[in-house]
């Protein structure tokens, strides 16, 4: 049983509470901390998940395994620190700092023995997982190329740099803003009652390696829209992933095409449940869902993976998403702001967190 607390009572707490209802057990909220701690209409109420009114209160308490922070860019740095003070290891939510000066005291932290780790789901998710296995498989051979449009900022490039096998490695970068028109068809609180045109901001981004090239295409609409996809490819000597295919040359003039094919429980009269089983790719599972038979949208279940792996690292095992790796997607992504802006190339510097 994995047992976590939660700072925030917000939007992005309910994706952690959704993890917790569809499995119970698997997962166990021991409170959330509010700063209205007598509101009666929270999430995790209905779960019947405790409400309080400080920190202190949620560790002496709760005695989470550890603690959540789901609250404003602005607020997360100073909800870490705290944490931190009380002695918890903290998933923080995305980016953990606005700026290179805060993630870089947040790291100091991890110097000092804190255990951090960030909440970046889109990695988990079970197509981005699948692919990004495959690409390090060494089907592909030496990888050159990933063009990633599935998530903004900071997201998109954690997609970019674990397809490609990216560490800390400086990049040059260019980037463009590109405005045009766009129907809406569905936002966060649903779709519209009438028709509207809108405009909508394309960002574009390189990300140059030297050795590897990464593109960043993504439009702010993509989420929810029902017009606008997402697209990832990934180039190799030997072979490429286009979306769900994957082509690899078994000899040089042999190409071998293989589909990432998604299993479900449910569908079609089957009486197993109704949940993800996982991807196979040929004859080999790529990936397998941790969290069977919770019924989860992929993105719930990259959240409830996240869970999973981060009590592991509080037991000591593997790290699920270091403070240094989230630090560097942030600062990649503060460059390609910059770049995008100005409209001229911008060179990566290493960090602390990359020394």
């Amino acid at each position: 049983m994995v047992r976590f607390g939660i700072v925030g009572t917000g939007w992005r707490s309910e994706f952690y509470l959704r993890a917790v209802a569809a499995c119970p057990d698997r997962f166990e909220c021991v409170g959330l901390v509010s700063r209205n701690p007598d509101r009666e209409d929270y999430p995790g109420a209905e779960l019947g998940v405790p409400l309080y009114g400080s920190m202190e209160e949620l560790v002496s308490k709760g005695k989470p395994d550890f603690t959540v922070t789901s609250v404003t860019w602005e607020a997360n740095p100073g909800t870490i620190k705290d944490l931190v003070d009380l002695g918890q290891p903290v998933l923080s939510e995305t980016p953990p700092g606005e700026t290179v000066k805060e993630l870089a005291l947040l790291y100091a932290l991890v110097q000092n023995g804190a255990k951090i780790q960030v909440a970046e789901q889109y990695h988990l998710q079970p197509h981005h997982c699948a692919r990004i296995a495959y690409a390090q498989s060494g089907k592909l051979g030496t990888l050159t190329q990933a063009q990633v449009s599935a998530a903004h900022g900071y997201h998109g490039i954690s997609l970019i740099r674990r397809l490609l096998g990216i560490g800390f490695e400086d990049a040059e970068v260019t980037g463009k803003l590109f405005t045009s028109p766009i129907v809406k068809t569905m936002g966060r609180g649903g779709p519209d009652a009438d028709e509207e045109v809108t405009e909508t901001t394309q960002n574009f981004a390189m990300f140059d390696f030297g050795d590897r090239l990464g593109v960043f295409d993504f439009l702010g609409d993509q989420y929810r829209s029902h017009i606008r996809g997402q697209r990832v490819v990934v180039r190799g000597v030997r072979g490429e992933i286009l979306q769900d295919e994957a082509t690899y040359l078994q000899d040089h003039v042999t190409p071998i095409k293989l589909s990432f094919i998604r299993h479900e429980a449910g569908p079609r009269g089957n009486l197993e449940g109704n949940y993800l089983k996982g991807y196979t790719v040929g004859e080999e599972w790529i990936y397998r869902n941790p969290l069977i038979p919770g019924s989860l949208a992929d993105d719930d279940l990259a959240v409830g993976h996240c869970l999973l792996k981060m009590a592991e690292y509080v037991n000591g095992g593997e790290e699920l998403y270091s403070l240094a790796e989230a630090c560097q997607d942030r600062y990649l992504d503060i460059v390609m702001e910059q770049a995008q802006e100005t409209g001229q190339p911008v060179s990566t510097e290493k960090q602390v967190w990359a020394r």
